[in-house]
């Protein structure tokens, strides 16, 4: 291969530390892990070091193709029938639950174990080659000297919430540092092109630079973490933190029309990709048309049956029993795809379906010289708004998304993790890999990276192209469309009898940051919808 390494992420600054510690010397791990923590910085209400996610590391030299996933368990404190008479609604999406008081939604309880710094120094020691010190200089550099807000962030900060969700203006103004750092005077966000400096995440990060993961978990910071939940209510304790590990899982493979298919294991997406994929593997997508009226039908028909089989059967597998061989086979993904051609319609049950729709999470891919590969995407999940005074770090806010209604695959238990779509994903074609893609988006990010698959594979689309593409979903009975899809494909379905809504964005539904692997060259894309860019080292 003749390229120097590519950087792909949602944020200028998180892909700029990369290629920094590409050009000094690092691996695709190393520069992954500084993207990660520069994306921690620059982008705070997307992720974090006390967020979670999925990472793929492929390693061709060393025979290494492994995940490791971070998805944040609930605390020990978690008792499974703690919220069930509090529920008010469930999202349209599937993205969570309503309840009273929204205290899974924002504030101290609404916060699970702190799992991606873990997971960041894992990948590190594992497959790393810079020293840990030198791949989080970067971030430090963008805490102490600051960078600015730009307008898909701003968007995010002003998004109102709807249906009793909390709006993202509150998670900003939650707690005195928030406000301190990332408000006006008046409580609304700060503005796009507002400077911003973090000098107390800048201290925390030094100390981790340090110290390691230990400092946070074990150390200095993990003392005040237990003093801050321990006063206000939260459900973390300091065994949650000492005991926290990430896991280690080898890839959850399929295939389509040939290509291999390495992703993610419950209670990832990646069960829900490789189901689609398999669905759509028995229509000749290309002869029927990119985004007509009859794709959109077949796609969504594939899509609303996943979006069935994971609300009933996926969750963390060390609490659910998840009937994997079955969900990602292609028999049954036969007798699906009948289905979908004898025009039957899928139902997708939601409990007093509200609209909110969610725009969190953000992704990284690179690739480096020597071909290892990596795709990340973590998130805060919708963040709990907490910031500890003097850390400087948003906490996740993942138990909104755990099911409050006991004896369901996402019920809450201590120590569970929730399902998660993210579905960070390495295409193979020939035994070398062709994609290296995932997305941000909420439950919609697995939706985002099978239509840039689709586009690649089946309509022949660069890699700019693919991401560019206007998409779709349904994780509903509804179909959801971008703007960029014209009104005469969706009067077709609606005079097929489908709820067709419009989102008044051209860019959503997913925000799919990838690299496709040509023999003399690197083909990134960042989302059109986001600020990214893909950054050759």
């Amino acid at each position: 291969m003749t390229n120097n390494g590519m950087v792909v992420c949602p944020q200028p600054e998180a892909a700029e530390a990369g290629v920094e510690i590409l050009r000094a010397g690092g691996n695709a791990v190393d520069a992954a892990i500084a993207t990660a923590l520069a994306q921690t910085v620059v982008d705070p209400l997307m992720c974090g070091i006390a967020g979670f996610g999925s990472l793929a590391v492929y390693k061709p030299a060393d025979g290494a193709h492994e995940y490791i996933d971070f998805h944040a368990p609930a605390p020990q404190a978690t008792r499974p029938d703690m919220w069930a008479d509090l529920v008010e609604g469930e999202t349209r999406d599937g993205f969570g639950f309503v309840l009273k008081g929204r205290v899974n939604d924002l504030g101290y309880q609404s916060i699970c174990v702190p799992a991606a710094l873990k997971a960041y120094e894992a990948a590190h020691k594992a497959h790393g080659k810079l020293p840990w010190k030198e791949v989080c200089a970067p971030a430090i550099a963008w805490a102490e000297d600051g960078y600015f807000v730009r307008p898909a962030m701003y968007a995010f900060w002003i998004d109102e919430g709807t249906m009793g969700r909390v709006s993202s203006t509150e998670r900003l103004a939650y707690s005195a540092s928030g406000r301190a750092m990332y408000c006006r005077p008046d409580g609304s966000p700060k503005t796009i092109g507002t400077p911003l400096r973090n000098p107390d995440y800048a201290a925390t990060l030094r100390t981790i630079a340090a110290g390691g993961a230990d400092a946070f978990y074990r150390g200095e910071i993990a003392d005040r973490i237990v003093a801050d939940m321990a006063a206000n209510g939260g459900l973390i304790g300091r065994a949650d933190l000492e005991s926290y590990q990430p896991v280690r899982t080898a890839p959850l493979v399929g295939s389509y029309r040939g290509r291999r298919i390495a992703t993610n294991q419950p209670p990832g997406g990646g069960v829900m990709l490789l189901e689609m994929l398999n669905i759509l593997e028995g229509f000749d997508l290309a002869g029927i048309g990119h985004n007509t009226p009859e794709y959109l039908r077949v796609v969504c028909e594939a899509m609303k049956r996943a979006t069935v089989d994971k609300d009933r059967f996926v969750g963390d597998p060390a609490f659910v029993d998840v009937p994997l061989d079955r969900l990602t086979g292609k028999d049954y993904a036969a007798g699906l795809a009948a289905a979908i051609r004898r025009g039957e319609k899928a139902s997708v049950a939601r409990l007093q379906a509200t609209d909110l729709v969610p725009k969190d999470t953000t992704h990284l891919s690179v690739v480096d010289a020597d071909g290892n590969c990596v795709a990340m995407t973590h998130s805060l999940g919708m963040p709990s708004g907490v910031i500890t005074g003097g850390l400087g770090f948003m906490y996740n806010g993942c138990m909104g998304v755990f099911d409050p209604r006991p004896g369901r695959a996402g019920s809450l238990a201590p120590g569970k993790s929730r399902f998660s779509a993210m579905c960070p994903t390495i295409v193979f074609e020939d035994d070398r890999p062709l994609l290296v893609l995932g997305a941000p988006g909420g439950t919609q990010i697995v939706m985002g990276v099978l239509q840039a698959i689709l586009n690649v594979l089946d309509f022949g689309m660069t890699m700019p192209e693919a991401a560019a593409a206007p998409r779709f979903s349904s994780t509903s009975n509804a179909i959801d469309v971008s703007n960029r899809i014209p009104r005469s494909v969706t009067r077709e379905l609606e005079a097929q009898g489908y709820e067709v809504i419009r989102n008044p964005f051209g860019f959503t539904i997913g925000w799919v940051h990838g690299i496709r692997i040509l023999p003399d060259r690197l083909d990134g894309a960042a989302d059109p919808g986001r600020d990214g860019v893909a950054l050759s080292a």
